[in-house]
């Protein structure tokens, strides 16, 4: 797993300094707290695998550690805070709207917290979406459920129009829950607020199910999918078992990057196919992926086929459409692959059966398990403590163990993958027992990494 891009690594060209509001020189009241001194900071190396070999380049960051300062910059009792979730949704987001409220208001005692409705859409007045104010009783029950109270939208909308809202409601501090899109907009609302010279806090809480945010290792709510996909995973075996060469296929999401199926992989041996976005395939020939499946099926009787939602693109003609956010509208991969099995197998007079199990709003709208629930908890926190603190354009992370703060700069715009010659992937292929590549030109492919299925 790639930590960080490599045009990001080295620290000469990467700055983690976090900026400020100006001097914090209220006092916290808080108790039982154990204060962070602004001079500490955690210095953690960080791996990134480069070239072919899949040799390994350690870089080293300081980053500044995440907690409660004793001096504030906010005055609590004069402070609005505003909150917004943006994106698809994901498990624990309403744990860290619950936990950002809770902290807000029993720890710094905070004026009040606007939920701002249907994600950076409630900004803007021509949407007429109205407020929400969100207040201990309203929260205390909503981490039972999955989604988001406030609801979420997709698409960009104009960072002065969002800043003129925010001087209309005077609001302090605004925590944004998203993906990398809304990291990238939260970089523009902070560069806009610091243009007006206003004194306004922008903290980020990355949100991704697909796991795919630069520095950040685990996000949250990947646990909890992780584990709803073994579920379908599971079923999709049962299914297979259950019939003279029966196959099972589940799509799991991953537009970019393949961490839900390789993990789901991993913690469940029964896939014997994991096809993911960052390791092309093809699927004729006498390395595709139909032959391997054949191999796999005269051998054994069943299959268990697990595709990330972003895999063999190339194999599909190009979109030129585009979802709300930006994104290019991926092609159907797994009707690409039925059909395919289908005309593969009566070419060669196999009966078989297939099963295709499609989970994906399943896994992204439960609540978060135990451990994303801790997790969701500690970054609600961590991000109310910096806010109060006067930090701006930042988000939480946790990395190697470790609660810090990371530049929005440093975050948005760049995402982490899979790298296809780490020792991960290589247990994942060593899990399912699939060819290391599936792919009729081997040349491009270094030396020594070849596996039988």
């Amino acid at each position: 797993m790639k930590e960080a891009t490599s045009d990001v690594s080295r620290p000469d060209k990467v700055s983690t300094k976090i900026p400020d509001l100006g001097p914090a020189k209220i006092r916290s009241h808080m108790e039982c707290a154990l204060f962070i001194k602004d001079d500490q900071r955690v210095q953690l190396f960080v791996a990134n695998e480069e070239g072919e070999s899949g040799s390994m380049s350690m870089q080293t960051y300081d980053f500044e550690p995440a907690g409660p300062r004793s001096s504030l910059y906010f005055d609590p009792p004069k402070t609005k805070c505003a909150i917004v979730t943006c994106g698809g949704l994901c498990p624990g987001i309403n744990d860290v709207i619950r936990a950002l409220v809770m902290t807000a208001h029993h720890s710094y005692g905070v004026a009040g917290i606007l939920g701002i409705r249907y994600g950076l859409q409630g900004f803007i007045p021509e949407f007429g979406h109205h407020l929400m104010e969100l207040t201990p009783d309203k929260v205390a029950n909503i981490h039972e459920f999955g989604g988001t109270i406030l609801s979420s939208s997709r698409g960009p909308q104009s960072p002065e129009d969002i800043v003129d809202a925010l001087e209309r409601m005077n609001v302090s501090v605004l925590f944004l829950i998203g993906g990398d899109g809304t990291m990238q907009a939260s970089l523009k609302i902070q560069e806009e607020v610091a243009k007006r010279k206003l004194k306004l806090s922008v903290i980020g809480i990355p949100k991704t199910i697909d796991n795919d945010i630069n520095f950040v290792p685990r996000s949250f709510g990947f646990d909890t999918a992780v584990e709803k996909a073994t579920e379908a995973i599971r079923c999709a075996h049962t299914e297979a078992l259950g019939a003279p060469n029966g196959i099972g296929m589940v799509k799991l999401m991953g537009r970019e990057a393949g961490f839900i199926a390789a993990q789901a992989t991993l913690a469940l041996k029964d896939v014997n196919f994991v096809l993911i976005p960052e390791d092309p395939f093809e699927i004729h020939g006498q390395n595709g992926f139909l032959q391997a499946l054949d191999d796999r099926i005269r051998r054994r009787g069943h299959a268990v086929v697990v595709v990330a939602e972003g895999a063999g693109q190339d194999l599909l003609a190009a979109s030129s459409e585009t979802d709300a956010s930006g994104n290019p509208v991926l092609r159907d991969i797994c009707g690409l692959l039925r059909r395919e099995i289908d005309i593969y197998f009566k070419s060669k007079n196999t009966e078989y059966t297939l099963k295709f199990i499609d989970p994906s709003y399943i896994i992204r709208s439960i609540p978060a398990n135990a451990n994303d629930r801790v997790y969701c908890g500690f970054l609600g926190q961590n991000a109310v403590h910096a806010a109060m603190a006067g930090k701006t354009g930042m988000v939480v992370s946790k990395l190697h163990g470790h609660y810090i703060h990371l530049p929005l700069s440093l975050v948005a715009g760049k995402r982490k993958s899979i790298s296809t010659v780490s020792n991960y992937w290589q247990a994942v292929l060593q899990s399912t027992g699939q060819p290391v590549h599936m792919k009729t030109n081997l040349d491009q492919y270094p030396q020594g990494t070849t596996c039988k299925i």
